[in-house]
């Protein structure tokens, strides 16, 4: 764990919990833990497509111990690729628009007592600039781009709006590089309602964290991972719950949606098939909704891909 270090104000109104020049990166990972940042906003208020509230705080309670872990340098992963082109995205910022940035090396904390749990990595900050004052850096990929489609995603805009929350800033301008090749460029105002709705539903999670205790499940893939490292052994114990009206119509629900799920399966099924009788042997389908793929992979079968 980080040892303990004088909190002082930042010149960005926030106060600097601490300097993040040359910390290795296991020593930041302890230091967010102290706290809700703005990149666990989302998944703090369960609006986050790649995380759950559960197995985010199984990570601030320090149960993540056994869970693996993303590898910085790791070149097949977006994360590893976000950190080496976050500072060509900044540059191309500049470029577009003239604006002239610093990069921020702390970790800020929120000024007020009560709201001491909010955390943020600013990537950069805006100088010189009376309209806007941050700059947070994005990458998308493929497979990511399709969450700007409509602009910023509402898991960046958390995240903005709490960067602007701990700071007391106005306004941030995201900046985003799609699939390696496209630029755009988003301003995000300070947004006072929203922010007091996602200051309350965050100190709803951060008292689960204090008081030890699980936040729901959500259905999502990320909740699944949870559970298992959450509960990795099972005690041979029987649990009656005839008597349980809430959770036995669960278990109705459960057998219903197994039921629908299969019948939904099979329908898929028929119109996959369907489109590959009438492909024969092409490899490609367009339509106005988008196009379907079929071709030969690496072992030699042929892979059905739908792209909207």
């Amino acid at each position: 764990m980080m040892q303990t270090q004088q909190v002082k104000r930042h010149r960005h109104g926030a106060l600097q919990l601490v300097s993040t020049q040359a910390m290795p990166r296991e020593t930041w990972l302890d230091v967010r833990k102290q706290g809700i940042g703005a990149s666990d906003a989302a998944a703090a208020v369960g609006i986050s497509p790649y995380q759950s509230p559960l197995e985010l705080w199984l990570i601030k309670t320090g149960r993540d111990s056994d869970m693996p872990k993303p590898n910085p340098d790791d070149e097949s992963s977006p994360m590893y690729w976000g950190n080496i082109l976050e500072p060509i995205v900044a540059q191309h910022y500049t470029k577009r628009t003239g604006n002239k940035v610093r990069k921020v090396n702390a970790v800020l904390q929120h000024p007020d007592a009560d709201k001491h749990w909010m955390l943020a990595n600013l990537d950069y900050t805006v100088t010189h600039n009376s309209d806007v004052q941050i700059l947070e850096c994005k990458t998308a990929g493929e497979w990511g781009a399709k969450h700007w489609r409509d602009g910023v995603p509402e898991y960046v805009q958390c995240q903005v709006q709490h960067q602007l929350a701990v700071t007391g800033k106005q306004a941030a301008d995201v900046c985003v590089l799609l699939c390696g090749q496209e630029i755009k460029i988003y301003r995000i105002e300070r947004d006072e309602a929203l922010i007091e709705k996602l200051i309350a539903l965050e100190r709803q999670f951060w008292h689960c964290v204090e008081t030890d205790t699980p936040p729901p499940v959500d259905g999502s893939d990320s909740s699944g991972r949870a559970l298992k490292y959450l509960y990795p052994n099972d005690s041979g114990d029987v649990l009656d719950l005839t008597e349980d009206s809430h959770l036995c119509q669960v278990f109705v629900d459960l057998l219903a949606a197994r039921d629908t799920i299969a019948q939904a399966q099979q329908q898929e099924d028929l119109y996959k098939q369907t489109l590959q009788e009438k492909m024969g042997e092409a490899s490609r389908i367009i339509f106005p909704a988008g196009e379907v793929s079929w071709k030969k992979n690496k072992t030699g079968s042929r892979r059905f891909l739908v792209r909207a």
